[in-house]
């Protein structure tokens, strides 16, 4: 099993997202050694490609059920650890990313735009994701009173909120969950097996220019809030609730 998140929901992730400035490199030379450097470390990723749009991917089997995966993209670097054994070893992985990424991909400070920390949770559940979320967070709010006109069913209720943790707004929190749910389910019925309600909590912090950005420290930072929100506010307010929405109607 995952770490203690994982008993919550049936997966969760981390994810480290490093966006730049410029254009990242894309020569062949360039892109393979920065992933040769990162499979020495976790040689389970094996598995290396080129999508169509153009990104670089590179990941372990995902058939297990836990994985990682890293990619490069046009103007990002991404790279997440689904259902991890523990949060260190999500760390581990994503300071390998920052460590290397200026070495192997000329991501200097002045390149960068912002960093985001993602903790992700996907819950399964085969049918209206939107009423699962109507009760588990709306229930006893204003937008509950929308839903007593007879007839009214709840659609496309994805909320999602942004918060500055700092004075200059460059730290800053977002909060989203998405349902998997639409107008052609809810009039037919079929709900898919595969689809899953999501909740996100990233946190981004956007560089000072009067102060030298530190890419691990920034991460261990925000990877800590993270778990600090999921602990005192995500837990409680947002994924109890859902979980025990969801339970209700098995």
């Amino acid at each position: 099993m995952a770490t203690s998140y994982g008993l919550l929901c049936d997966d969760f992730y981390v994810n480290m997202i490093l966006n730049t400035e410029l254009e990242l490199p894309t020569g062949r030379d360039t892109i393979l050694h920065f992933f040769e450097r990162i499979q020495r470390q976790f040689p389970a990723m094996n598995t290396f490609y080129q999508r169509e749009t153009g990104e670089f991917c590179l990941e372990e089997n995902r058939e297990p059920g836990h994985y990682r995966w890293v990619t490069v993209e046009r103007d990002r670097i991404c790279s997440g650890c689904v259902n991890p054994l523990s949060l260190a070893a999500a760390d581990e992985q994503h300071r390998l990313i920052l460590e290397w990424a200026p070495y192997a991909l000329g991501v200097s400070d002045l390149d960068i735009d912002c960093l985001d920390v993602l903790f992700g949770m996907d819950f399964e559940y085969q049918g209206n994701h939107d009423e699962i979320l109507a009760e588990a967070l709306f229930s006893e709010s204003a937008f509950a009173t929308l839903l007593d006109v007879p007839g009214v069913k709840p659609l496309s209720f994805d909320p999602s909120v942004m918060l500055s943790l700092s004075s200059d707004c460059r730290l800053q929190a977002k909060v989203s969950l998405e349902s998997r749910t639409g107008a052609y389910q809810m009039r037919t019925g079929k709900f898919k097996e595969e689809d899953q309600l999501s909740l996100y909590l990233s946190i981004r912090q956007y560089p000072d220019p009067e102060q030298k950005f530190s890419r691990v420290d920034s991460y261990n930072h925000q990877r800590n809030l993270c778990e600090e929100w999921m602990n005192t506010r995500l837990i409680p307010y947002f994924i109890n609730p859902i979980v025990g929405a969801i339970a209700q109607r098995r």
